[in-house]
């Protein structure tokens, strides 16, 4: 188990996309860890996960996502939220592209919604619920979102998957900026992309067939890597992506 030693003691942490591999296991490893104090976990069927609170969001309504997270800050600030959504084929079975004469519009706005617009309706709303602290000793705080090594511009050396590739490579630019003005605000906090890697999931499973042996893991061990990333990160870091080892990937 990580440590979260640079967490306060009886920290408050906030998962959207909670129904998901990583959401999932990421709310669960929160839920045992001693040092977490409150668990909310939020997603569009409101799962029910033990010994978390659960909360419904819907990026198709604004409001619901401002809801989700101000119902969760409203016992005391957050110290950690991590939107965990994502999405490589819509529920049309579309995507992701092999060919730019694949490019579809309802598919990429779908795609940009879930990967892009999401997080930042979350990140608009918890930004300005992270912790403070005291001016002499303020609280470590981290709002991270799961982007993905493909959204880097300049690593793309492959082409193809022209919607998900854009929607991260979006969501690091809207990290990236909000992490400039919350440097602003609170100085003592960081906005970092996070890659997983790739992960046993519905999301991956159609592509599976070409990962490196040792290279497909499981949610469990995924989330587990995760939390030691942000566990480690500094506020000097604010505004990059790592990946899951905690090495800092290309814009």
């Amino acid at each position: 188990m990580t440590d979260l030693a640079t967490f306060p003691e009886g920290f408050r942490a906030l998962i959207v996309g909670a129904s998901g591999g990583v959401g999932r296991a990421l709310t669960t490893q929160l839920v045992d860890h001693p040092r977490c104090a409150e668990v909310f976990a939020a997603s569009r069927s409101g799962v029910d996960i033990a010994g978390a609170q659960s909360l419904s969001i819907n990026y198709d309504d604004p409001q619901s996502v401002e809801d989700a997270v101000l119902a969760a800050a409203e016992q005391g600030p957050l110290h950690l939220v991590i939107v965990a959504s994502g999405v490589l084929v819509d529920d049309a079975g579309r995507g992701p592209e092999k060919s730019w004469r694949q490019i579809d519009a309802d598919h990429m706005k779908d795609v940009f919604k879930i990967n892009t617009l999401g997080p930042a309706l979350v990140a608009r709303s918890a930004l300005d619920t992270l912790a403070k602290g005291g001016k002499t000793a303020p609280e470590k705080a981290v709002f991270a979102a799961l982007s993905a090594r493909v959204g880097s511009i300049s690593d793309n050396r492959l082409g193809g998957w022209h919607s998900y590739r854009a929607s991260k490579a979006a969501l690091n630019q809207i990290l990236k900026t909000c992490a400039i003005e919350l440097a602003r605000k609170r100085p003592h906090a960081a906005c970092i992309g996070l890659h997983p890697g790739t992960v046993d999931t519905s999301l991956s499973e159609p592509f599976q067939g070409n990962v490196p042996e040792g290279k497909l893991f499981t949610p469990e061990y995924s989330a587990g890597r995760l939390l030691q990333v942000v566990d480690q990160v500094t506020a000097e870091q604010s505004g990059c992506v790592f990946d899951w080892a905690g090495d800092i990937i290309d814009p």
